[in-house]
């Protein structure tokens, strides 16, 4: 089971077009009626919320978000967190991919503002990717969204999927004003919206063991959008099982306080640095990579 940190342009770029528009609800505590009037209600309330990611996550103000992702198939496991940190205007920006279960399983990437190339702090697990701790590579991103970054890519993949299971019509569950002045909304996707979304990118041999029983199974969505409308929170949690099978799924989106200049590393010492200049040499790093990455579980 890999998360496969790469420029994935196309897919990435499609997710930047959904979410957080202003979603005010009733009064603070309050949701709405029972019923087939609450599951319109709430599912026009989804569809007014994802129409404005791109400027959400396109804006230079300083951010910092934290995403632990943990799925399961069977004994298979995937467990990590990305942390996500934006300084500046233009942003310096860093994400950091670290296992929850290996302590030296962890990817740090580093973009200082204006530089044209990418930094990667490898962790003792991908220290035989290279003879020194960092690696650089040529930096693009000319032309691409907000999801092309690897802070905002897998958020992206789960609102495409909210937003493609609104589509093809399965309504929202509640929307509840809290007292805060936030707005909290459920919904439910399928398991099989999950996985064509790539929300969690598994394997061919994990993917053979989900049925298409399983793939009807139902992940539970929870989104929360503070008082300015803005997205803050999002949650999938599911738990199928079918045919001596089982797939478990917890995803934890949240945004943090705002980060400092302080929360980012310095640009590395050239010595420390092993430049990759060549596509050919930046693809067999990643090959090599995800070779690493595959082999665990």
């Amino acid at each position: 089971m890999t998360q496969r940190r790469r420029r994935l342009t196309a897919v990435a770029a499609t997710a930047a077009m959904i979410l957080v528009a202003g979603c005010s609800g009733g009064r603070a505590g309050t949701a709405v009626p029972d019923g087939d009037q609450a599951a319109e209600y709430v599912t026009a309330k989804f569809s007014a919320s994802l129409e404005r990611l791109d400027e959400d996550f396109s804006a230079t103000e300083p951010r910092h978000t934290m995403h632990d992702s943990f799925a399961r198939i069977d004994d298979k496991k995937s467990d990590f967190t990305l942390t996500a940190i934006q300084v500046g205007d233009p942003p310096s920006r860093l994400v950091k991919n670290h296992s929850n279960r290996d302590s030296s399983d962890y990817r740090d990437y580093f973009h200082p503002a204006g530089s044209d190339v990418e930094y990667t702090l490898l962790g003792p697990e991908y220290a035989s990717l290279a003879p020194t701790p960092w690696v650089s590579e040529p930096y693009d991103d000319a032309g691409y969204g907000p999801c092309f970054w690897a802070g905002y890519l897998t958020v992206c993949k789960m609102i495409s999927a909210v937003g493609r299971s609104l589509r093809d019509g399965h309504a929202a569950k509640t929307a509840k004003s809290l007292p805060d002045g936030s707005v909290e909304l459920t919904a439910e996707i399928t398991l099989r919206t999950f996985l064509e979304e790539r929300v969690v990118v598994f394997p061919d041999w994990a993917l053979e063991r989900i049925t298409e029983e399983m793939r009807d199974g139902v992940i539970d969505t929870r989104i929360r959008l503070g008082p300015d409308g803005k997205l803050t929170e999002i949650e999938m949690t599911g738990l199928i099982e079918t045919g001596g099978h089982e797939v478990e799924i917890d995803e934890h989106y949240r945004v943090l306080e705002p980060p400092t200049k302080d929360d980012l590393p310095d640009v590395p010492d050239p010595e420390e640095v092993t430049e990759l200049r060549t596509q050919a040499e930046v693809d067999d790093f990643y090959r090599r990579m995800d070779e690493i990455t595959s082999s665990g579980g």
